[in-house]
């Protein structure tokens, strides 16, 4: 099992829990430390003692490579779905594992064209959003994603872990999805977790050359002890890219929105300025493409 002190696993708590005290009883059996089950594979030990513990899902190619290595007939792959499952909750089947990478994180880092990320959403905004995804799901359904989408927001009670950058495209400020009060509430959270530093926000000017991006969201994720990725998503889909030359493209493109967003204190007085204009029921409108209240 490693060095220090051996932790337990409760396998009746949940489904993760009793695949990963099943793994570790496996392992133990055939005599394999941690470190010998996972050399050969692209993951390390702590990851893997995660996956014992139940904390985190185990990926389809190193369930083959335990499977392979343990002589288990692919019972861990067959049980990667079971266990897939079991921590997808309300989310879409394709977002569950980006919801489950933010909590190890070291580094979040989003590109938001169009809507406001959901870690940073209120509960209205993120009911209006769904309402208009999902105009069919019945009303306990649209409560377990909002409950769902704020629990995510959770892992900004550590005062330091994840690093979160994000970088809105202006319009996101002037065009609400909510009534103005709503919008004001909206934009006085970001602004919280900003002023307590949980957050670096940078707001995209409307006439900066994104094109390329306008229709693309994108998120990074950096690891302690994985590989970082790239996830891209649409209303309806999510893509991660985890392929070395693609996630260094995409970095380089994200390093060039940020070069011509607005710094960050001056993306916060906008964000305050915004709220207060919605808060005293001042209407932004558009000229030449531009916000005046």
């Amino acid at each position: 099992m490693g060095q220090g002190k051996r932790y337990d696993i409760d396998g009746w708590r949940s489904v993760p829990c009793f695949y990963g005290k099943e793994l570790r009883f496996q392992r133990e059996k055939a005599g394999l430390s941690l470190a010998q089950l996972v050399e050969g594979s692209f993951y390390g030990v702590t990851y893997l003692s995660e996956i014992e513990r139940g904390n985190r899902r185990m990926p389809v190619d190193l369930a083959r490579h335990v499977d392979q290595a343990l002589k288990t007939d692919g019972y861990f792959e067959r049980c990667c779905e079971d266990v897939r499952k079991a921590r997808q909750g309300a989310h879409a089947s394709y977002f569950a594992p980006i919801a489950e990478a933010e909590t190890r994180a070291r580094v979040i880092e989003e590109w938001a064209c169009a809507l406001i990320p959901g870690l940073l959403q209120t509960a209205t905004y993120a009911r209006a959003i769904i309402h208009a995804t999902h105009p069919l799901n019945l009303e306990e359904e649209v409560g377990a994603k909002i409950r769902d989408r704020l629990a995510r927001a959770r892992l900004f009670d550590d005062c330091k872990r994840p690093e979160y950058w994000v970088i809105f495209h202006e319009s996101q400020v002037w065009h609400p999805l909510v009534a103005p009060e709503d919008m004001a509430a909206q934009l006085d959270h970001i602004a919280t977790l900003a002023q307590r530093r949980r957050v670096v926000l940078q707001v995209l000017p409307w006439n900066a050359a994104t094109h390329p991006f306008t229709a693309m969201s994108l998120t990074f994720m950096e690891f302690d002890d994985e590989p970082p990725f790239v996830y891209t998503e649409g209303p309806y889909h999510g893509q991660i890219l985890d392929d070395p030359g693609l996630v260094k493209r995409y970095r380089r493109a994200y390093d060039r929105l940020r070069a011509a967003a607005l710094a960050p204190e001056a993306s916060l007085a906008m964000i305050e300025q915004a709220s207060e204009d919605y808060r005293n029921g001042k209407q932004p409108r558009w000229v030449e493409g531009r916000p005046l209240a």
